[in-house]
């Protein structure tokens, strides 16, 4: 079994989270907090396997509690379930390592989604023994994080195509490369590439806005 500790400030979205991940098969809360420094307390004394983690705490921020697991080089791994949406704070949760990121409000086949993927991902690691693992293993593994359902091409990061794709997605409205860039954080350039890539594949539209003279600026749409 895969011990969770649930952490949320709203004791009964807690308990709701409780009862969806004791659904799943294979998953068992062993503990729930409601604050960053009960969240920090219950992994010392619970040692769970997973986290699953909101970021707004009334104490310190999920992001903070992150931060501090990391420091102590806490063996844990963490999921972020919130409703922060902004790229600042989605970019410091793939900074720390999450396993994946769940926006609320969210159905139960997208926390299944996640936390299947999840202990898939914790079986490959299993089955490959001490060994060392051949870069085909590692990108199984890493693959079996991932919300992506197709292959990128080279040169393209996942991590960075999950941040582009939240941007996209949560800006509800077209973005030029330029801005899309800026709210990410990343070079235009490579911000570029990763919105005609999510073109290409059918996840984004492109709007042509024409303006005096010149070639017509390139904007961008999540329409997936």
């Amino acid at each position: 079994m895969i011990r969770v500790l649930v952490v949320d400030d709203d004791f009964m979205v807690a308990r709701v989270h409780t009862g969806l991940v004791e659904r799943v098969p294979g998953f068992d809360v062993v503990g729930v907090a409601h604050t960053g420094e009960d969240a920090l307390a219950a992994v010392d004394e619970l040692g769970p396997d997973l986290v699953l983690l909101d970021i707004y705490l009334p104490d310190i921020s999920g992001l903070e509690v992150l931060r501090r697991l990391r420091e102590r080089d806490t063996p844990v791994d963490v999921l972020v379930v919130t409703a922060a949406r902004d790229a600042q704070t989605v970019r410091g949760a793939l900074r720390g390592g999450v396993v994946h990121y769940v926006v609320k409000p969210f159905s139960f086949d997208t926390l299944r989604s996640s936390l299947e993927r999840y202990a898939a991902a914790l079986r490959r690691f299993s089955a490959a023994g001490p060994d060392a693992a051949a870069q085909t293993d590692v990108d199984r593994l890493f693959g079996a994080l991932r919300q992506a359902d197709v292959t990128l091409p080279k040169g393209l990061n996942p991590t960075t195509a999950d941040l582009v794709v939240s941007v996209l997605r949560d800006s509800g409205t077209d973005l030029s490369a330029a801005e899309c860039a800026e709210q990410a954080g990343l070079s235009r350039v490579s911000t570029r590439r990763y919105l005609e890539y999510l073109a290409q594949s059918g996840k984004a539209e492109i709007r042509r806005r024409y303006g005096g003279t010149g070639r017509p600026e390139h904007r961008y749409r999540w329409i997936r």
